[in-house]
């Protein structure tokens, strides 16, 4: 047996693939003139957006993700900034899982740009699981001319720990004999599930390395977190029973704004709205569902935030539908009214085929139009731009 097959009980056959920096890896790999340039993808530098992604040129300078587009420029003024292309990105994605679904249907993806594989059936065809982790890198490289890092181990948290330790272009194995060398040395914020609040409660508890939690035993980490203490003392010992979960749907596809100004217009934010559906629609129909339930997000000027949902009779990935629910929503139920709101948000939710349920002949041959609409607008914008074609209530509105 070969030492990367690890031992009988514990194959090497769990891999982790994250795709490093993929948003602005996109937009460097579709603008060139950018390559070697500290790319910022998110809201305009003087806005209040944040940041999507940055390359590792612009992580230099301690830009990151989730962090307000302002202090972005504050740390990097000479960054250029990119705006979010979520069609786009959808559509490298779809490529990227295609690349995964070659060597494996054992696909568990956990966003556009990530994914865990099983690959304990793949073996007489593509070889070991290293050997099928360094042909899933090589052939995004080449076809798709992205960088994606990749880790491999016998369970899924120590998978995905490889591919982080290395970042960018990394390609890491974590063996079991590794366990006992590599983990204890780590932060605490390395285990899988630990966040800032829990990690402060961790830290308070004299915890600062998952050496430290091991040392602690599961008896006072279950006593001290409940179930919570128990899941990491077994992370800490590189335990983990999860299998990967094939999934090709969605959970839900969303789009929101934050506005430089705050809108308190109900006019302004019904054409943000507009705006933000249209989005919605748009990656729906690309990826062949509807949403039974449209929820709106409402953030106010003192950063309280408010959801409000309805579910529909029948599922739907039309514009028209998707702004008319959402806008009833904000109207009647968000209490906007007099209010000052920094950002607008819809989500389509409980996803479905498009054309399931029940319908009116009438309305369908309605809705079958309006879909078909969509789809011109939805080609003309890929083609042209999202700006080649604007709708007459939003043109109407701007003036």
């Amino acid at each position: 047996m070969s030492r990367e097959t690890a031992s009988a009980d514990k194959p090497l056959t769990i891999l982790h693939v994250d795709m490093d920096a993929f948003y602005a890896a996109v937009e460097v790999r579709d603008h060139p003139e950018l390559r070697g340039k500290p790319v910022i993808v998110g809201g305009p530098s003087r806005s209040r957006g944040v940041v999507s992604s940055a390359t590792y040129e612009a992580r230099k300078f301690g830009v990151r993700s989730a962090m307000p587009s302002a202090q972005a420029a504050r740390l990097c003024p000479q960054g250029v900034f990119m705006p979010v292309r979520m069609e786009r990105y959808l559509e490298v994605s779809r490529e990227v899982m295609r690349i995964f679904r070659s060597f494996t249907p054992l696909v568990e993806p956990l966003s556009l740009d990530e994914a865990f594989l099983d690959v304990a059936g793949a073996e007489r065809l593509f070889g070991d699981g290293p050997a099928i982790g360094r042909k899933i890198k090589e052939r995004i490289r080449a076809e798709l001319g992205l960088v994606a890092s990749v880790g491999v181990s016998y369970v899924k948290y120590l998978a995905k720990l490889a591919s982080d330790l290395e970042k960018p272009d990394g390609f890491v194995i974590i063996r079991p004999e590794d366990v006992e060398r590599r983990l204890p040395p780590l932060p605490i914020s390395r285990l899988w599930g630990v966040g800032p609040k829990t990690e402060s409660r961790l830290q308070a508890l004299g915890l600062r390395t998952i050496g430290d939690v091991r040392a602690a035993g599961e008896e006072r980490l279950v006593r001290e977190l409940g179930d919570f203490g128990a899941h990491i003392s077994r992370l800490a010992r590189g335990e983990d029973d999860r299998h990967v979960e094939p999934s090709w749907d969605a959970k839900s596809i969303g789009a929101e704004r934050t506005f430089e100004r705050d809108l308190s217009a109900l006019a302004s934010m019904e054409r943000e709205l507009l705006e933000i559906a249209e989005d919605v629609g748009s990656r729906l129909r690309a990826e062949a569902v509807a949403a039974r339930t449209v929820q709106i997000k409402v953030r106010f000027h003192d950063f309280r935030t408010i959801t409000r949902s309805r579910t529909l009779e029948r599922p739907t990935d039309i514009t028209r539908e998707i702004f008319d629910v959402a806008r009833d929503l904000l109207q009647e139920k968000a209490g906007v009214k007099g209010a000052r709101v920094r950002l607008l948000g819809i989500q389509g939710q409980n996803l479905a085929p498009p054309g399931t349920g029940q319908g009116t002949l009438f309305g369908e041959k309605s809705r079958a139009k309006e879909r078909r609409l969509d789809k011109v607008i939805d080609a003309l914008r890929h083609k042209m731009g999202h700006d080649a074609v604007v709708r007459a209530r939003t043109r109407e509105e701007s003036r």
